[in-house]
């Protein structure tokens, strides 16, 4: 057993190993490297903050969880982006209500607005189908790493 940091996919491609163990969230860094993984996971692991029971609110702790919680939601959202002529914006909104609601600009071209509204990673390529049949144009996603709602 040699223990290796860094890209450990690239030992087996280069002959150094014939497998490795590594700590992976998703795996895809490893599927794109042509592999893939067999047999049960070695460890399922979780983070876990802990503080003790009556413990003093500290303002940096709560930061933190701030912080944390912002990264998870974070996971689950994307921003999208679309433009939409001002006679269709209402279903389109329907479509994209976001948290509080979604921006909504003027475009130089008469008549058309854009939009922006997080929605819901799993939703998205609906969405997506959704606002092209309505004549949204435009319309881009993007990852959101970090929020705080």
């Amino acid at each position: 057993m040699i223990h290796l940091d860094g890209a450990v996919e690239s030992s087996v491609q280069l002959g150094v190993a014939d497998a490795v163990a590594d700590v992976v969230s998703t795996g895809t860094t490893l599927r794109q490297a042509g592999m893939e993984t067999f047999g049960e996971p070695i460890l399922v692991s979780e983070a876990v903050v802990i503080r003790p029971r009556g413990a003093v609110e500290d303002p940096k702790i709560e930061r933190l969880l701030r912080r944390l919680r912002g990264v998870l939601v974070a996971r689950d959202y994307v921003m999208m982006e679309y433009d939409v002529h001002a006679e269709h914006l209402e279903p389109a909104v329907a479509l994209t209500p976001g948290m509080e609601g979604p921006t909504v600009s003027p475009l130089h071209r008469e008549g058309w607005v854009a939009v922006r509204s997080m929605v819901p990673r799993k939703d998205a390529q609906r969405i997506m189908d959704d606002l092209w049949r309505l004549g949204a144009r435009a319309i881009l996603v993007t990852d959101i790493y970090a929020c705080r709602l």
